[in-house]
């Protein structure tokens, strides 16, 4: 699939699909020590749940981020941030 990467300096990369096992991204580009945790993301993917607004999805599936890597005890490493 073409343009599954978005951004030049902060690049956000998508990969799975959407009956499959998972989908994620990468985030490349944040700088270390930032603040960072699940929640500050699941509110958005939470945003999407059925019945939020008629632009929502109907189907009814968990959406639940895990962090995998680039966070350390809730600060960036400044590494790629695995999602």
């Amino acid at each position: 699939m073409s343009g599954n990467t978005l951004g030049t300096l902060f690049t956000v990369t998508t990969f799975g699909e959407s009956h499959g096992p998972a989908i994620g991204c990468i985030v490349d580009g944040c700088p270390p020590g930032m603040s960072l945790c699940e929640a500050d993301i699941q509110a958005d993917l939470d945003r999407r749940k059925p019945g939020q607004s008629r632009h929502t999805t109907q189907r009814r599936e968990p959406d639940t981020v895990e962090i995998l890597s680039g966070v350390f005890e809730g600060r960036t490493t400044g590494t790629p941030i695995g999602l």
